[in-house]
């Protein structure tokens, strides 16, 4: 019999140590291999290395045989405060403790959902007041398109050409980052149509003026030019307004939804005032406006909100998941206090919806971030990271770095394949790192607990890497 700890979880090796299995990894765990359980696994799910997961703390990630990985990935966001975090652990411990599950009909409030409510009216945007509680980021997007058309009483929604949203039906149905996401799969739920999303790099407009202030490095304080540096040639706002002329008639059309950084369609960021322009389209005629934040929310940016360093405008729905609880499964969405009027009960829900132990780790993910200054950290690593990346412009034929806080991606000049192939030259060099849309783009999004050092190791392991790609 072991005793359970109050503040940890008690890991396998520390049982090993206390039986005195020195030799406990060698005999217990060498065998797992993930040869020995692919054939077990959908192939459909794709997998980048060749490699079982042991443990895992702070930036780092240790298999089976003990070797150590810097995660530059954080599990594509996730755990924003870093692997298993002391605070998120005690967390979930202490609410499993006292009650797991909490069916949100039958036992509609606990004190984690109340706790984390509490919390979320202090970081959220003013005009969101009412918190819908899921499980993932699909989850919450299908969700915010259900309020969408029943607030509006309208059916269509207007996506961003590269954006991401999900795998469920309504969330891929707006999802265009990549067609893996959803070839074979149709037909598609309707009422979607898609504008473009500013891609300044490839913009032949903004070639054809003379390139309007872009650069490779970002505009971002500390690193390059100011943010109203780069301007927009407006193209991006004609097409949209084109659209609603052509496609989509404003009287139809409940929504617009955009990540305000776009994600795994290449972390790219708007032009100063685009924001702002959507903004007032949406309230010109009558449509609401969507930010999904799943990727770039909870403090990856350097603010709490991606969207909060581009513009001051506010959203009507604002969908959250990922980094909210560091790796638990938790999702939601915030709406003004009226997006719910013309709902009766029973219209939305779900099983496992405010769960008792998400709203715990997200809870202690929130404290942990606070009491960590780690959105400060997020902003000083950050630009630490988009300086030095740009200096390896000077070697690399990358033609942008861009991002904010630790939400950063670079972008090469190179052949099909050289993000891919820089993956693989990266994790040879211990470095877990992922690519991001159809482009040849590596996107960076570390933990927010990265410290200055783990900044110079990654980035001097990069290079490494690079010089064997290029």
């Amino acid at each position: 019999n072991f005793p359970i700890m109050a503040s940890s979880i008690l890991k396998r090796r520390d049982i090993c140590n206390a039986l005195g299995w020195s030799a406990c990894r060698t005999r217990a765990f060498s065998t797992y291999t993930l040869s020995s359980v692919v054939d077990h696994l959908p192939q459909a799910v794709a997998k980048f290395h060749d490699i079982v997961a042991d443990r895992a703390s702070g930036c780092y990630v240790w298999d089976t045989s003990g070797r150590k990985l810097m995660d530059l990935t954080s599990g594509i966001g996730v755990t924003s405060t870093g692997h298993s975090h002391p605070k998120v652990i005690e967390a979930i411990h202490n609410q499993a403790n006292r009650i797991i599950f909490a069916q949100q009909n039958i036992l509609p409030a606990t004190e984690a959902s109340i706790n984390l409510i509490n919390h979320l009216k202090g970081i959220m945007p003013s005009t969101l007041s009412r918190f819908f509680f899921c499980n993932s980021g699909s989850e919450a997007v299908d969700n915010a398109i259900k309020v969408a058309r029943s607030y509006t009483g309208k059916q269509n929604i207007i996506c961003m050409q590269g954006g991401y949203h999900g795998r469920t039906y309504g969330a891929m149905s707006i999802t265009t980052s990549k067609t893996v996401y959803r070839q074979t799969f149709g037909p598609l739920p309707s009422g979607i149509a898609v504008a473009s999303y500013p891609y300044c790099l490839h913009c032949p407009t903004r070639k054809a003026a003379g390139g309007m202030g872009f650069s490779v490095s970002p505009c971002v304080e500390g690193v390059g030019k100011s943010f109203s540096a780069r301007q927009c040639c407006g193209s991006p706002l004609e097409q949209l307004e084109l659209l609603l002329k052509t496609q989509s008639h404003p009287s139809e059309t409940a929504a617009i939804i955009i990540e305000p950084i776009l994600g795994e369609g290449g972390f790219l960021v708007p032009p100063s005032g685009y924001l702002d322009e959507l903004r007032k389209i949406c309230d010109q005629n009558n449509m609401l406006l969507i930010f999904d934040e799943v990727q770039s929310g909870v403090a990856r940016t350097g603010e709490w909100w991606g969207h909060q360093t581009l513009t001051k405008v506010q959203p009507d729905i604002m969908i959250f998941a990922k980094g909210i609880a560091s790796g638990f499964p938790f999702a939601g969405l915030a709406a003004r206090d009226d997006m719910f009027s013309k709902m009766t009960p029973g219209m939305m829900g779900g099983t496992y919806g405010g769960s008792a132990l998400g709203c715990a780790a997200a809870v202690g993910t929130l404290e942990a971030i606070m009491e960590e200054n780690m959105m400060a950290n997020a902003k000083a690593r950050g630009s630490q990271m988009m300086n030095a990346l740009v200096k390896l412009a000077d070697t690399y034929p990358i033609l942008e770095v861009r991002g904010r806080g630790l939400m950063i991606a670079v972008e090469f000049d190179g052949p099909p394949g050289t993000a891919a192939k820089l993956v693989q030259e990266g994790f040879d060099e211990d470095l877990i790192l992922i690519t991001a849309g159809i482009r040849e783009t590596v996107r960076l999004l570390p933990p927010l607990v990265i410290t200055e050092e783990d900044v110079d190791f990654a980035m001097g392991a990069l290079d490494r890497a690079l010089s064997r790609v290029f």
